[in-house]
């Protein structure tokens, strides 16, 4: 116990270490962040107050708007902070908390892409049975389910590191508190826990990207007999889930998938499925479907008017 005593806090050395780029970095992911937020609230509040959206797909929608705003919760204001004040500490407790939310959220997420893509698959393969296989109780188990996947990777991600004794250098390279970027620091032969990590998190990434890629191509292989109007509506929805899929899992399998090794590039690849992924998803989920543009429409003329009267 004496020796992981020794860290009581560690060094985050940020996306950068130029005082001129840190300006950049604090402007581009401040409004990243805040776009973000409000664009997943936008989707959130939409999709609760329109009667036109209850379908499964919305449903889940919600859920992955809340896991991408808490998602990039974790990371990006205490990397905007760090980039302003130019004080890169964060104490040890605070680092475990960090690395707890972002694996239950990036966890959380990943799950609700899957579920997304069961949604869509059941919804284009088996049309005739959709109501009664995706109803609002098989969906709400379906998301409670998520959850408690979610904790117990994150649960297992806080044991992992709290096994490890830290009893110095406490310098971490990178924005946030992530399990390799630690497993470096430890005072121990940290070859086992690096497998931990890559037949968890790895595999949790991997295993679902495969899913999800396999799910896509049964619903587009089925998308033959359907009729032209049928094809486009349900394309149109595929591939915007799928430019997403691409985007998030390619930097997390990259990231996830080899032990030991680090590389200097491993910051920015994180950059982009922890904050611009979040970013990403409020666009390419609506501006591609003409049912929750419409709704937000109607919802902001509603505001408009109310605010007249």
């Amino acid at each position: 116990l004496e020796m992981r005593n020794n860290v009581t806090e560690f060094i985050l050395l940020g996306l950068t270490q130029d005082l001129e780029k840190q300006k950049i970095v604090f402007a581009i992911f401040l409004v990243f962040y805040t776009a973000t937020v409000l664009g997943n609230l936008l989707i959130v509040v939409t999709i609760k107050t329109s009667p036109t959206l209850g379908s499964p797909m919305y449903f889940f929608l919600t859920y992955l708007s809340i896991a991408d705003s808490c998602f990039s919760t974790t990371t990006a204001p205490k990397l905007i902070v760090d980039n302003l004040s130019h004080k890169n500490t964060i104490s040890f407790d605070e680092c475990m908390i960090q690395l707890f939310a972002m694996h239950f959220f990036g966890c959380m997420e990943i799950l609700v892409l899957v579920l997304m893509a069961y949604d869509r698959f059941v919804a284009i393969c088996k049309p005739l049975h959709y109501s009664i296989i995706m109803n609002q109780r098989v969906c709400g188990i379906l998301i409670l389910l998520a959850w408690v996947v979610s904790l117990l990777h994150s649960i297992a991600q806080i044991i992992l590191i709290l096994s490890v004794p830290f009893c110095g250098p406490n310098v971490i390279d990178h924005y946030f508190c992530d399990v390799l970027p630690l497993l470096r620091l430890g005072c121990m032969d940290t070859y086992v826990p690096n497998l931990l990590v890559v037949s968890n998190s790895g595999a949790i990434c991997s295993v679902s990207f495969v899913l999800l890629m396999m799910s896509y191509t049964i619903i587009l292989h089925s998308l033959r007999n359907h009729s032209a109007e049928g094809k486009r509506k349900a394309l149109s929805t595929c591939s915007s889930h799928i430019i997403v899929v691409i985007i998030f899992f390619g930097p997390c399998i990259f990231i996830y998938t080899r032990p030991p090794t680090t590389f200097p590039l491993d910051k920015l690849v994180s950059v982009f499925y922890t904050i611009i992924t979040p970013f990403l998803n409020p666009l390419i989920y609506t501006l591609r479907n003409a049912e929750v543009k419409n709704a937000m429409k109607k919802l902001w003329s509603t505001r408009v008017t109310s605010g007249d009267k």
